[in-house]
């Protein structure tokens, strides 16, 4: 992939308008749009549709986490509104991973599952508060090997626990890295976060960024820098 593929734009807009206009000004320069729940509680599933029949490729960030049958419905909509990519908890457990993979199978192309480890604004203090024991830096690994035991394509982790990641599972498993912050930028409410340089000498295959692109007086000129970061990374 060239640099600029590996951007991950997060349309974490209000209205469905706004980020067609986001994705129609950013088109070419980055790899994919994030889907999240701003957008999705505005405009439903009908922002994945309308995005992916405009030919962008989309991640849906759904965190989809539930009973495994429930889920596996849940992707199964995901397959059928063209998404590329989407997320499911790892929390969830091997067997709802495993049913979530299973049930978008049938499509073509297949949207790839990502398992979403721990949050980038969770810290060993918030992990104490629902009960997990252990530092970020030993169960975001273990976690990402369960959800690649399950079926799972990659995981969603911090630039910080990339490469522990990497270690546990190899080379071909994707690893889609947020809490990314372009040199000066600030981290805002995430906590475990590093420039898009940092990411990938780390090894992250995609870099999840929104505010510093979509909040940017120019934000064709903002992913550009940033790309230009990267290929010199």
């Amino acid at each position: 992939m060239q640099p600029h593929e590996r951007i991950i734009v997060a349309l974490d807009v209000p209205a469905l308008p706004e980020a067609e206009r986001l994705a129609g000004l950013l088109a070419g320069k980055v790899g994919l749009f994030k889907v999240g729940l701003e957008l999705v509680g505005a405009a439903g599933p009908e922002a994945v549709r309308r995005l992916a029949a405009a030919g962008h490729r989309v991640f849906w960030d759904a965190k989809l986490h539930d009973i495994p049958n429930t889920v596996a419905g849940g992707a199964a909509a995901v397959g059928r509104a063209g998404a590329t990519m989407f997320t499911v908890h790892s929390l969830g457990g091997r067997t709802m991973i495993a049913a979530a993979r299973e049930a978008v199978e049938a499509f073509s192309p297949r949207p790839l599952v990502l398992a979403v480890t721990l949050l980038t604004s969770m810290n060993e203090q918030t992990l104490a508060e629902v009960g997990i024991a252990g530092p970020v830096g030993e169960r975001v690994p273990a976690l990402a090997r369960l959800a690649q035991e399950a079926g799972a394509d990659g995981v969603i982790a911090s630039p910080h626990e990339v490469r522990a990641v990497r270690a546990a599972c190899g080379s071909g498993f994707l690893i889609v890295t947020p809490g990314v912050r372009p040199s000066g930028e600030a981290a805002g409410d995430q906590r475990r976060v590093a420039t898009p340089a940092e990411a990938l000498a780390a090894g992250a295959d995609y870099l999840v960024i929104g505010r510093p692109i979509t909040r940017a007086a120019n934000p064709a000129a903002a992913a550009a820098a940033i790309g230009q970061e990267m290929a010199q990374a």
